[in-house]
């Protein structure tokens, strides 16, 4: 067995990156990069927006009021829409995650 291999069965804990370069992330990068931080922070405001309209929703369902219909289901479909914006930056949060990982060089593939 290597010394390294001995020195974390033992547990000693990592191995020091000093004597191990190629462990290290190559160049600094800014961690969530600025594409993550743009998805996330269109993510949050989705969240927040779907929390107004599930509240209403549900006080507009609690009613029971027939002249509620309308707005009920522009709500719904205002959620249905959201769900989309949603999924779409999802992808693009991923893809940027995907994207440091390559830069970082802990994935391979295209950018």
């Amino acid at each position: 067995m290597n010394d390294e291999l001995r020195a974390k069965k033992k547990g000693k804990g990592d191995l020091d990156i000093v004597k191990n370069p190629d462990r290290t992330c190559p160049g600094k990068i800014e961690v969530p990069t600025e594409k993550e931080t743009e998805a996330l922070g269109a993510m949050k405001s989705i969240k927040e927006h779907v929390r107004v309209l599930k509240s209403r929703l549900a006080s507009l369902d609690a009613s029971g009021r027939e002249e509620d219909a309308n707005e009920i289901l522009t709500k719904e479909n205002e959620l249905a829409q959201l769900k989309v914006d949603w999924n779409r930056w999802e992808e693009k949060r991923k893809a940027a995650a995907r994207e440091r990982m390559i830069i970082l060089g802990h994935e391979e593939g295209p950018i």
